[in-house]
């Protein structure tokens, strides 16, 4: 019955005009004709193209002219969304419409990791995206999101008791100060109706006297202070115990691919601080000190001066691009359903959550170190390469470039070696 479920894509008009919607892209074939002051479209005459390599090369030339503007996260969400119904059209070929599904939300998941990894990298280079020509509209994208959270977060504390349902720290929050706190209808004085306090108000005026001032304290400093410590433990916290609950106790349920890239971008995150931390003291180098010394001397050009703030700007553009191609490789992994080898890393993720199980369709891509792993346990030196999308290396003739190449070495070390000895 699934398989019935393939005869919908025959229903998706699927045509040049479509997918340039899809990307944003304005189709140039696309004129009109001014007759008798009436506006008219020659598409509307002419037959929709139909995808050949015209639409491609259109794509392609669209893609890059918007590069060229800038990149934007709706560029990224747009090209990500592609990428997903293009291998969901697949999958459903070569499965069925069920198994597709699966598959195509594991990748989804699993790149929605890396994506919300992203977002946090370009609000935490926000404003060093300003500077840069093709990332300044990440800079305002980012921007616009700080706006955006910041708005939310006042309105949140606007709504009071009306939190919303999906709030639940909230929620239990307003919940008991409201039902701890009643206001008198003809007076407007508020009071505290709780155990300990309906206690308090029942003591003699010399004991209120010695008691009031701690009672007031905990009340009004201590239980505020708390509950604030105790919201930025859980915001700091909320990731490693979502982690531990969804791929530590719910293993079983948990694919592969989302518990390998999770336990990945948990483990690259302490390198990541490097790269993060070693930025903002580049940025504030030069905010604080080249630059306010080159606008002093604005009587005369100092060219090291000079020569600094371009050079910082240039590695200040190397290291985020750096950064942000890492995480565009581990995105696009994801999406596809695939893994990528990283020495260190990768062995340590796989410590944690083990090896990749080969007999389910729903684990992904290839892991070809993991199989060579197990062949050659005494590799002293780590192998740096294993195909793209970790297919392996060995071609039919069970040779290449790269293993050649290392072949070579190795006798030139041995000859080296051997020579010295003499």
């Amino acid at each position: 019955m699934l398989y019935f479920f393939r005869l919908l894509f025959l229903l998706i008009n699927i045509d040049q005009e479509t997918v340039l919607n899809w990307f944003g892209i304005d189709n140039p074939n696309n004129g009109t004709i001014l007759s008798d002051n009436v506006n008219l479209s020659t598409s509307e005459f002419a037959s929709k193209s139909a995808l050949s390599i015209e639409t491609c090369r259109l794509i392609v030339e669209g893609l890059w002219q918007q590069v060229q503007d800038g990149l934007t996260l709706a560029d990224i969400e747009n090209l990500l969304f592609f990428i997903l119904f293009i291998r969901f059209v697949i999958l459903t070929i070569r499965y069925n419409l069920k198994t597709s599904f699966y598959i195509t939300s594991i990748g989804l998941f699993a790149g929605y990791l890396w994506y919300r990894h992203l977002i946090d990298l370009i609000g935490l280079y926000r404003s060093m995206l300003i500077q840069l020509p093709y990332l300044r509209k990440l800079g305002i994208d980012a921007i616009q999101l700080s706006s955006i959270s910041r708005q939310v977060i006042v309105t949140d504390l606007k709504l009071g008791d009306n939190v919303h349902w999906y709030n639940p720290g909230q929620v239990l929050y307003y919940a008991l100060i409201k039902g701890i706190i009643k206001t008198d209808p003809e007076t407007g004085l508020r009071y505290y109706i709780d155990p300990i306090s309906m206690f308090i108000s029942n003591l003699d005026e010399s004991q209120k006297a010695s008691i009031l001032p701690i009672y007031y304290k905990i009340y009004n400093k201590i239980i505020p202070q708390a509950f604030e410590a105790i919201s930025k433990f859980w915001t700091q916290l909320s990731g490693i115990a979502a982690y531990a609950v969804i791929t530590r106790i719910g293993k079983k349920y948990c694919p592969y691919l989302v518990r390998w890239h999770w336990t990945f971008l948990l483990i690259i995150a302490f390198l990541e601080q490097i790269f993060i931390y070693f930025s903002f003291r580049i940025s504030y180098f030069q905010s604080n000190i080249l630059i306010p010394e080159l606008e002093m001397s604005s009587t005369y050009e100092d060219p090291n001066l000079i020569f600094q703030v371009n050079f910082l700007n240039g590695l200040l553009a190397f290291i985020i691009c750096l950064h942000f191609g890492l995480v565009f490789f581990g995105l696009f992994h994801a999406i596809w359903g695939q893994y990528f080898y990283f020495p260190f890393l990768v062995e340590n993720t796989e410590l944690h959550i083990g090896p990749r199980p080969k007999n389910s369709i729903y684990s992904g891509g290839n892991t070809a170190w993991q199989d060579e792993k197990e062949q050659n346990i005494q590799r002293v030196f780590p192998k740096l390469w294993y195909g793209w999308f970790g297919s392996g290396t060995k071609n039919k003739n069970g040779k290449n470039f790269v293993s050649s190449l290392q072949k070579l070495i190795k006798n030139i070390i041995k000859r080296l070696r051997n020579n010295f000895r003499k």
